[in-house]
């Protein structure tokens, strides 16, 4: 699943249940950052997070794992995942406000 591009593929996550107010984001983007993802993370407003993270396949993998646990102060209820429509212009991984 996702976009094939030279970082590897890109994948976008919408994570659903207790996971703003728990600095879900601070520690998503330090997960992406261990697995060598770029991307971005950010709060949406009706209460989910949304990320876009391009890395290789297997980092991806992980990545989904982690974020279906979150951080230990977090609920995951569910996770929707698709293609990536568009591509991060960083090969950092960052917060969006």
């Amino acid at each position: 699943m996702g976009e094939q591009r030279s970082s590897g593929v890109c994948n976008r996550y919408r994570v659903f249940g207790r996971v703003q107010g728990v600095w879900f984001r601070g520690t998503t983007r330090d997960q992406a950052r261990q697995l060598g993802l770029s991307g971005w993370v950010r709060n949406c407003k009706d209460g989910s997070v949304e990320t876009v993270a391009c890395g290789t396949p297997e980092a991806l993998d992980a990545f989904k794992s982690w974020l279906q646990r979150g951080p230990s102060s977090a609920r995951v209820d569910r996770i929707e995942e698709t293609d990536a429509s568009e591509s991060p212009r960083t090969d950092d991984f960052v917060i969006k406000p």
